[in-house]
């Protein structure tokens, strides 16, 4: 089996004297989808966070395609990297939000070539031509001239996809990527995230989507109180959980 794509080992993360992580073990292999389930505050999002360096580990390892995330060791030393060189790293991991963060005063178009015109230095014709090849691929095609202001959540929320997406990343961290939608407009988010992943991109997705996380996860990861309480193939830890925790849980999302 290849090396994992994410690797976490014994990670910690603390806000004070709020321990929000309390030593998660985690592996994602490439071409998966891995989906973290669990209440408010069991510390899902702390941990998508952690993977791209948004938040700064305080105890143990963390890893993406085989190298540390945020650090370089030095026998058996590790050393903060720069931030330049974080935000190297970083722009080969897409990250979604649950809200939308798009650029009010751009089109959807100007939205999707932005970073990898000024961050990958891209020659703008060709950035433009993958932009909208990227928008057709989210259903938007119709939308390339479209402000944020005038589309509805769920296609704001695509434009965001499909803008991590123009950076080409090795990795998708999907922070409840639905939750601030009305219901109507989830399956449209959903479906393309189900067509990224039947294209092989491995994916880390904070949801409560559980037909999603049926349908689609390699993985189904259960934290609460910054543990993993128990991971497995979705119809294992969905259909079948052995941890009461787990079945206390589900009973009240199902």
């Amino acid at each position: 089996m290849s090396s994992p794509m994410v690797l976490a080992e014994k990670v910690h993360k603390s806000f004070g004297a709020l321990e929000v992580l309390k030593g998660i073990d985690l592996a994602v292999q490439p071409g998966e989808v891995c989906c973290l389930l669990g209440p408010s505050g069991s510390g899902k999002s702390t941990f998508l966070r952690c993977i791209n360096h948004l938040e700064k580990v305080d105890a143990g390892r963390l890893s993406v395609d085989g190298q540390l995330v945020g650090y370089r060791q030095q026998g058996d030393r590790l050393y903060e990297l720069r931030e330049h060189e974080v935000a190297a790293a970083r722009s080969e991991i897409g990250m979604v939000f649950q809200r939308f963060n798009l650029f009010p005063h751009m089109t959807a178009l100007a939205n999707v070539v932005e970073a990898p015109i000024r961050v990958r230095r891209v020659p703008k014709a060709e950035a433009v031509e993958r932009g909208r090849a990227l928008l057709a691929r989210v259903g938007l095609s119709d939308k390339v001239d479209a402000y944020p202001a005038q589309l509805s959540g769920g296609q704001q929320q695509r434009v965001a996809i499909a803008r991590a997406l123009a950076m080409q990343p090795k990795l998708m961290l999907f922070d409840e990527p639905t939750s601030a939608l009305d219901p109507e407009l989830v399956g449209e988010v959903l479906d393309v995230m189900r067509g990224l992943a039947a294209d092989g991109m491995t994916m880390v997705v904070v949801t409560h989507e559980m037909g999603f996380a049926r349908d689609v996860a390699d993985t189904v990861v259960f934290m609460d109180g910054g543990v993993v309480v128990e991971s497995g193939r979705p119809q294992h830890v969905l259909d079948d959980p052995q941890h009461e925790r787990t079945r206390a849980f589900l009973g009240k999302v199902l």
